[in-house]
Order: structure tokens, then sequence, then C-alpha cells
């Protein structure tokens, strides 16, 4: 998901119609600098990149050692890893598998999966950058709201419900039951969303119309969708810690320590080099904030566990941050389990949730488009054209309908932190970021190494919560920079909008049942999309920003534009966003040059389709 897009245009190469920077035009001191896997690149990273240009050991056709590929590689994975492990733990407890170690594991190792295999197909057909791809939070929301249809409530708790797994040749096979039933269902719902609603991202991209979009979104549309992402799920954090504040405001306090206090203190690190021992220094709190602070909390609750601190009955306060409560993910958990397409079942399609998670689809596309700027620059390449980016988004639309072929339970996205990985790394290969993809290919088929992260304490998730949805909140405001905040038409759109999208989804709640039309198709399709945040506050800022007399300079407009030309000045070689294959038939036959997905397209450079 990724969230973030201050940094993506700071560095001057942000499309029309793209979020906006948040920090513009201040002093790095003055900017934030917290590092969080929810697709928060490091300000500073794309700062020192920026002022460096592309002095890289490595850039984009470049290809490392292959024991470099791997490190680097890895590196990115565990950069990534906290944003996509979060997207299953949260929704566990809607899909009714919060006591279901077995079936977590299983949806961990899936979206590990799924995410390797989308990275390797944008990377080789995409926008072919060296970015990431993985579970976003813009799904979240509307994926929450589904489920609380009526008719998606888990049923009174019964027994522990286990999946039982038997090993039979080196493979594992499900044996299904009446409980295995009750989840699945609700996952073969959310599937078909998330299938059809990535149909209008597929037709985005190959159709070129993504600018057209984008065109019409400014800040004041933007700034509430995704501050409401953020401020929806406090609900999410406050059941995590509330398991044991006290554990989670440690993780937190080590998030920030790492992330704050200790972001310009380098380890000093040995490597071997041209024949001797070389001493350097490496930003490795800088990288791994929310890595060594989830860590942190995890260890301090092994300990208490250990040594019986903890409370050993489940009805006391602070049980929840035991480490031996789900031991028996780990053990039940087949060595290896290939994921595979319609393990849960046939997909199902409403038109309720369909329209929901279009919600989601959108935003996700708005973010992507920012992170495509930020990677070719931090990677050595000129600003992708616009064949780049159509193909791009077009290729993310195919990953998200391989999610939901594969049943993750969300989508997947570009990941902005591992784009400010590459500026601090000085490496934008383009084989680093296939070899993360393979490396997260072939982890997802290890069971057990899935089952292992069932064993994080919910406190120690909820504290990684409470900073993550704290950040997405503030990305969401941070993007009101370019607008006239002294405006009351701008205010009238920002407040309205984002107390809306808070008011309306708690009413329809707190009131199950008051829509009746008399059509129940209907009646699902208004409290889908009403009791979704984002799409109650992103539809009334939108509207009323495209409705409501202002200036483009008022509207923040004006500032986006001059970014584009800012960014479209210094037009290079183009050829590494060129197709592997059929390159040569792409540009000798002329039918191929309407369409705006190919690098035969003609229209690009001329800057018609902005």
């Amino acid at each position: 998901m990724q969230l973030t897009t201050e940094e993506k245009i700071e560095l001057g190469l942000k499309e029309q119609g793209t979020i906006n920077p948040a920090f513009a035009g201040k002093d790095s001191d003055e900017q934030p600098q917290l590092t969080v896997d929810i697709g928060e690149p490091h300000t500073e990273a794309l700062e020192e990149a920026a002022d460096e240009g592309v002095d890289l050991v490595y850039s984009l056709n470049d290809r490392p050692p292959w024991y470099l590929c791997i490190l680097l590689g890895f590196q990115h994975y565990i950069l990534a890893f906290g944003g996509i492990i979060a997207i299953p733990l949260i929704l566990a407890e809607p899909l009714c598998i919060k006591d279901n170690n077995a079936a977590k594991s299983q949806l961990i190792s899936t979206i590990f999966f799924v995410s390797g295999f989308c990275t390797l197909l944008q990377t080789a057909v995409g926008t072919r950058l060296p970015i990431l791809q993985g579970g976003t939070f813009s799904f979240i929301t509307p994926t929450l709201a589904i489920l609380a249809l009526p008719k998606w409530q888990c049923p009174a708790p019964k027994a522990p419900v286990m999946l039982s797994m038997q090993l039979q040749n080196g493979t594992s096979s499900l044996q299904m039951d009446n409980s295995d039933e009750v989840w699945m269902s609700r996952m073969r719902e959310i599937q078909g969303a998330i299938l059809v609603s990535s149909l209008l991202q597929i037709v985005l991209g190959f159709s070129g119309l993504v600018g057209l979009v984008l065109k019409y979104i400014g800040p004041l549309a933007i700034a509430p969708t995704i501050n409401l992402i953020g401020l929806s799920l406090f609900i999410e954090a406050g059941k995590k810690s509330g398991g044991h504040w006290g554990i989670a405001a440690l993780t937190v306090c080590l998030i920030l320590l790492f992330s704050q206090y200790l972001s310009k203190v380098d380890v000093p690190m040995i490597a071997y080099k041209d024949k001797k021992w070389k001493v350097f220094q490496y930003p490795l709190f800088k990288l791994f904030s929310a890595l060594f602070g989830m860590c942190g909390g995890w260890l301090v609750c092994f300990l208490l566990t250990i040594f019986d601190v903890l409370p050993s009955k489940s009805d006391e306060y602070g049980f929840s941050a035991r480490t031996d409560i789900s031991l028996d993910a780990v053990t039940n958990s087949p060595w290896f389990h290939v994921p595979y397409p319609g393990q849960w079942g046939m997909p199902t399609v409403s038109v309720s949730s369909v329209l929901g998670m279009m919600a989601g689809v959108l935003a996700s596309t708005m973010e992507s488009i920012g992170d495509y700027y930020a990677c070719a620059r931090l990677s050595g390449a000129p600003p992708p054209p616009t064949h780049a980016i159509n193909r791009g988004i077009a290729v993310e639309g195919i990953g998200c309908i391989l999610a939901g072929l594969w049943g993750t339970g969300n989508g997947t996205t570009s990941y902005s932190q591992n784009i400010a990985a590459l500026g601090i790394t000085k490496v934008g290969s383009r084989l680093v970021l296939q070899t993360t993809g393979i490396l997260m290919i072939v982890l997802g088929i290890f069971g057990k190494f899935g089952a292992v992260f069932i064993t994080i304490p919910d406190p120690v998730i909820g504290g990684m919560f409470l900073v993550m949805f704290g950040m997405i909140a503030a990305v969401g405001i941070s993007n009101l920079q370019y607008i006239d905040l002294n405006s009351s038409r701008n205010l009238l759109i920002l407040g309205f909008s984002t107390f809306s999208g808070l008011v309306l989804p708690t009413w329809f709640h707190s009131n199950p049942g008051i829509i009746d039309t008399g059509i129940k198709e209907l009646d699902q399709v208004i409290v889908v999309l009403f009791t979704t945040h984002m799409f109650i506050g992103g539809f009334f800022g939108f509207i009323l920003d495209n409705t409501i007399p202002g200036t483009d300079k008022e509207r923040g407009i004006k500032s986006w534009r001059d970014k584009v030309q800012e960014g479209g000045k210094n037009v290079t070689d183009q050829s590494c966003y060129d197709i592997p294959f059929c390159n040569g038939l792409f540009k000798r036959f002329r039918c191929f040059q309407y369409l705006p997905f190919l690098p035969s397209y003609k229209t690009t450079e001329q800057g018609t389709s902005k």
C-alpha cells in the first residue's frame, strides 16, 4: 500500500493528478523521519538521493553479483514484511479465524507468495522499474465494511477452530469441515469483490484513461480519503493494544527510538572488498526501525513468558502478551505448502462488495503513480513515459486479480519504503528486486516460516498498528500543503468530507437494518458504500471540490501542474521501459502506435496524453 507521497513529489517527478508532497521546501530537520512498513519512504534518504542525482553503484539495467542480489533482495523483503504481514492479522477477526492459527499462517504464506509473483510481473513487463509489490491498506477499509454485513457476522464462539493438516508424499492436503466453511465463505466473497473491481484498474491502464481520471482529483479529494484509511482502523489498533498496554507502549517507544532518536546514527560494519577488509558506516536503524521495534517487544514478551511473569489464564489481563499461546501454529503447519488459485473454493460476487472495493482500487492507483516517478529518479532512469505508467497500472490490476484468485484477502500495490532503500543503498538494479520476488515466493512455500509470525503477541502488533495507522492519517493531512487553508471554501470541503466519513459509517453500524428498500441487493450496496469511511470522505471531497467555484491556485491544482512541468524537462533515452520481448514487432507495425500501453505509442513524448 504504500501511502506516503510527499517524498515522491519532492524530487520534482510528479505527474498531474497524483498525490502531493507534504513537506516540500522544508529543511530536512523539520521533516518527519519515521520509517514504518506501510509504504512510508524515509524522507532524508530521498533527499540525499535527490542531492546526489543518479550517483548509483548499480543502476537500473546493471547486474550485481548473485550474492549481492540475494543480500539486497532479502533486505527489501525485510523492509516490506511488516506492512504485508499486518494485513492477514487485521483480517483474522472479521474472517472468523481469530483462533485458527493454521489458517492465519496459510494466509500469510499466500500473501507473500502472490506478492513475490506480482513483483516479478511488474519488474519484467510492467513499468520495468525496481519496485516491489505487496498488500495494500487501501483495500482494508472496504473489506471490513463488507464483512460487517449481518450475513457475514461470525457465529457464536465455540471450541477453538483448527484446520487439520496431513502430510502426504511431501504435500499438504486440507481436511475441510464445517468450521472451515465459515471463514472460507467470507474469503470467497472478498475474492470475488477484488477480482471484479480490479478490472477497473486494468481498464484504466490499458485504455490510457489514468491521466484523465486523475485530472479531476485534487488534494481536497485525496486528503480525506487517505486520512480516513488511518482513522477508521483505530478500533483494530485498540483491540490489539488493549491486551497489554504496557507492551504496546514499549513497542511504540522502541519504534520511536530507532526511527527518530537513532535515525542519524550509523552502525560500523565490516565488508570484504578488493581483497581486503573495510569498515563502512551503515544506516541500520534508519532502514529497520519498525522491524527492530517489533522484535524488541517480541523479545520482552518472550522473556516475560519464560519467567512466568505474565498470567497463564486466558481471562486475566495480559494473557495475550504471552508468546506460547500460538505455538501450535508452528507445529501443525506443514513444512511445504504451495498456494494455488481457488484453494478456498470458487469466488462469489455481489454488487455491493464490488462497488465498495472499487474505492480501494482508485486509491491504490493514485498512490502508485507517484511511486513510479520516485522509483525512476532513485534508480537512475528517466521519468517514466506514458506507456510505462499505463502498463504499470494495468499490471497492478492483473496483480490484484491474481491476489483474488489465490485468496490473499487483499490486492497488491507498489511499496514506497522499498523505493527509499534504493537511495540509501545506491543500488537501483532491477535484478535485485526480481531476486526479492523470488525470495518471497520461496519463503511463501515454507509453511512453518509463515506460522512463526503468528506467535507475535497481539499487544506488540497493536503497538506497531498505533504507529502505522497514525502515520497513514497524517499522510492524508499532509497532502493539504498546496491548498489555501485560509479559504473558507477549502476548510468547508475538508471538514465536511472528513467528518462525514466518520459519522455516516458509525451511524449505519449502530443502526443495523435501517436500510430497507425492499430489494436486498440494493440494501447491501447502500450499506457497504456508506460504511466505507474512505469512500464517503473521498466521494464528498471529490464532488464538492469539482462543483464549488474556486481557482486552481486556491485548490492547489496550480502547484501540482508546476511540478509536472519541472518533472518533464529532462527526457532522455527511455529504452529501459521497453518490453524485453516482441519490442521490434511492436515498432514495425503501425497499429501498435495507437495502444497507450506499448513502447511504440507515439503520443508519449508529445505530451498529448497529459
